[in-house]
C-alpha cells in the first residue's frame, strides 16, 4: 500500500540528483533556436551623390565608367580577388581626371556581381566591401543592373528563386538607386533611370526581357524624354542581344532574342546611342547602322564588357545574323562586328571602360588591368562612338 508514494519519492529524489552536481545547480538546456537568417548589408551612398536632373542642365562634358561581370571564385569566403584589381585601377582613373574636364561621374555595372545572388554571405563577404571602396574612396555613384547570377535566370515574375535573390539585389543597392514609386523607377522592379546633364541613363532587367511592364515603363521614358536637353541615351543591362562566347555564336538564349525583337527596334526609334552589356567575360563591340523614315543615318553602339572579375571565356563564333536583318530591312539595318573577343581566354583581360562624354559627342576607352594593361581591342585601346554616317 506504501509502494505508489515511494515512487513518487524516488521521482523527485532521481530529478533532484539530476539537477544537482557537486553542490551546483544546474539549469536545464535552454530551447534549440533557429540561427538568425543573414541579410545583405547595404552599400554605402555616394560621398558625391548626383545632384537632381534639373540642377545638372548644363554640364556637357563628363566621363563615367562601364564594367560588368564581377563574380568570384572565392564568394561567400573572401573578397573578390580579380575584382579589387580592377576597383584599384577604377579609383586610380577617377583620381587622375578628377580636376580635368571630364571627371567621372558615375559607374556602370552590367550584373552578375556574385555566383549565386540568394546567398547573403556572397554579398556581404565579396562584394559590397569593394564597392563602398568606390562609392567613399572613389566618392561617385555606383549603379548595378541584375544579372542570371544575381536574381536567377527565370523570366517568372513570381519564381520563388528569384524573388530571393532579388530581395538580396535591392537590399545591396536600396541607398544607390530611385526608391520604389519614384518616377525614375518601375515600382518593384530592379529598372530605373537618371540623368546627368545631357546623358540619361536607362538600366532594365533583361532576364525578364519579355516582360510587358518593364517594356513599356522604358518606353514611355524614353517617349516623354525632353530631347533637345538630352542628346545623348545610354541603356545597360546584362544579357547582349549579340555575342560572340560561349552565350552567343550559334546560340541565342531567349533574352538575346527578347531583346532583339522587342528593345532593339525601340531603341532606334528613339535613337539611343549605346548599349552596354555583360553576360560574356570578355570585351566585344557591335555597330549597328540604320535609316528612319526620312533616310537619315544614325549609329548605335553596342559594346559588351564582362571583365570585371569572373572567369574570362573566349570567342566561339559569329551569331546567325540572316533574320534579324531581314526582319528589320525596312529601316536598312546593317550590322559590324568592330571588335571581336580572342579565341584563347588568355587574349582576354579583366577590363573596364571610359566613356568620355563632350556635348554629343562620345569616345571610349578600354582598360585593360594587371598583366592586361597592354590590352588594345582597337589599333590603340580608344575610339570614337561616332562616324561619317550619322547626320546629326
Amino acid at each position: 500500500m506504501f509502494r505508489l508514494p515511494c515512487m513518487i519519492f524516488c521521482c523527485f529524489a532521481l530529478l533532484a540528483a539530476s539537477v544537482i552536481t557537486n553542490g551546483q545547480t544546474q539549469k536545464p538546456p535552454a530551447p534549440q533556436q533557429n540561427p538568425a537568417v543573414e541579410t545583405v548589408r547595404a552599400i554605402a551612398p555616394p560621398r558625391q551623390p548626383l545632384p537632381p536632373e534639373e540642377a545638372s542642365a548644363n554640364v556637357t562634358r563628363f566621363s563615367f565608367i562601364v564594367y560588368g561581370d564581377t563574380r568570384g571564385r572565392r564568394d561567400g569566403q573572401a573578397i573578390q580577388y580579380e575584382h579589387s584589381l580592377v576597383v584599384d585601377a577604377m579609383l586610380g582613373t577617377i583620381k587622375k581626371l578628377e580636376k580635368s574636364e571630364y571627371p567621372v561621374r558615375f559607374i556602370l555595372q552590367s550584373g552578375d556581381a556574385v555566383v549565386n545572388g540568394r546567398d547573403a554571405k556572397q554579398w556581404n563577404a565579396s562584394f559590397v566591401d569593394l564597392i563602398n571602396r568606390l562609392t567613399t574612396e572613389g566618392g561617385v555613384p555606383y549603379f548595378l543592373a541584375p544579372g542570371n547570377h544575381d536574381v536567377t535566370p527565370a523570366a517568372e515574375l513570381d519564381d520563388p528563386g528569384r524573388k530571393e535573390g532579388l530581395r538580396n539585389y535591392l537590399a545591396a543597392i536600396s541607398q544607390l538607386i530611385p526608391p520604389d514609386g519614384a518616377p525614375r523607377r518601375l515600382a518593384g522592379y530592379p529598372t530605373f533611370a537618371f540623368g546627368y546633364g545631357n546623358t540619361f541613363v536607362l538600366a532594365f532587367d533583361s532576364n525578364i526581357a519579355a516582360d510587358d511592364k518593364q517594356y513599356e515603363w522604358v518606353k514611355s521614358q524614353l517617349e516623354n524624354l525632353d530631347r533637345r536637353r538630352y542628346v545623348n541615351v545610354i541603356a545597360f543591362c546584362h544579357h547582349p542581344p549579340f555575342s560572340s562566347g560561349p552565350h552567343g555564336g550559334t546560340k541565342v538564349e531567349p533574352p538575346a532574342a527578347a531583346l532583339r525583337s522587342r528593345y532593339l527596334p525601340l531603341f532606334r526609334a528613339h535613337h539611343v546611342k549605346a548599349l552596354f552589356a555583360g553576360h560574356e567575360h570578355l570585351f566585344e563591340h557591335w555597330v549597328e547602322r540604320y535609316a528612319d523614315s526620312k533616310g537619315r543615318r544614325y549609329r548605335m553602339d553596342q559594346v559588351v564588357t564582362g571583365g570585371g572579375g569572373a572567369p574570362l571565356y573566349s570567342y566561339q563564333g559569329e551569331p546567325d545574323l540572316k533574320d534579324y536583318l531581314k526582319e528589320n530591312a525596312a529601316g536598312k539595318v546593317k550590322l559590324e562586328h568592330l571588335v571581336k573577343p580572342g579565341i584563347d581566354p588568355g587574349d582576354n583581360a579583366y577590363h573596364y571602360v571610359v566613356v568620355q562624354v563632350d556635348g554629343e559627342r562620345l569616345k571610349m576607352e578600354a582598360i585593360g588591368v594587371d598583366w592586361g594593361r597592354n590590352f588594345r581591342p582597337y589599333r590603340s585601346n580608344k575610339t570614337d562612338l561616332d562616324d561619317s554616317e550619322v547626320l546629326r
